[in-house]
C-alpha cells in the first residue's frame, strides 16, 4: 500500500479562522479528513501532521522520508527561513512536494524566496487548499 505524509507547518492549525480571504474557511481538521478519505478510497494511507515547532517538522520529515512514497509539505513561514528543514528534505529518500495555499511570490518581498524549493521534487502554490489535492492526486494516479 502506498503511504503519503502531509506535513503542515506553523499557523496552519488556524485554517478556517486565520485570514480567510487568503487561506479560506475550511479547517485543517476538515482538510485532513478529506485527504485521508481520498487516500482510503484509492488504497493509499495518508498520514497528516501539523506543528508550529521547526524541530518537530524535521522529525516528521525524517520519520516519513525513508518509508513513505511521498511527502507533501507546507512549511508555512519556515519556507523562507529554515535551512534545517531544507537539509532534512534533502536528506530523505521520499520525493517531497512543496505546497502553499497562497502564492508567496505575489505577496511580501521576503516570501518570494523559498529555501526548500530546490530540494523538492515539485510543488504548487496559489491554488488555495485545492493545491494539496492536486498534488495528492498526481502522486496517487502517477
Amino acid at each position: 500500500m502506498k503511504r503519503i505524509a502531509i506535513l503542515n507547518g506553523p499557523n496552519l492549525n488556524l485554517l478556517g479562522t486565520r485570514e480567510p480571504g487568503v487561506y479560506g474557511h475550511q479547517t485543517l481538521e476538515d482538510l485532513e479528513a478529506s485527504w485521508v478519505a481520498f487516500g482510503q478510497a484509492h488504497g493509499v494511507e495518508v498520514i497528516c501532521f501539523q506543528s508550529n515547532v521547526e524541530g518537530e517538522l524535521i522529525d516528521a520529515i525524517q520519520a516519513n522520508g525513508f518509508d513513505a512514497d511521498a511527502i507533501l509539505i507546507n512549511p508555512g513561514g519556515y519556507t523562507h527561513t529554515s535551512v534545517a528543514i531544507r537539509d532534512a528534505i534533502a536528506a530523505v529518500d521520499a520525493p517531497v512536494y512543496e505546497v502553499h495555499i497562497s502564492h508567496p511570490e505575489a505577496r511580501e518581498e521576503f516570501r518570494k524566496t523559498s529555501l526548500v524549493r530546490e530540494v523538492c521534487a515539485g510543488g504548487v502554490s496559489g491554488l488555495g487548499v485545492r493545491g494539496y489535492m492536486t498534488v495528492l492526486e498526481s502522486i496517487i494516479f502517477k
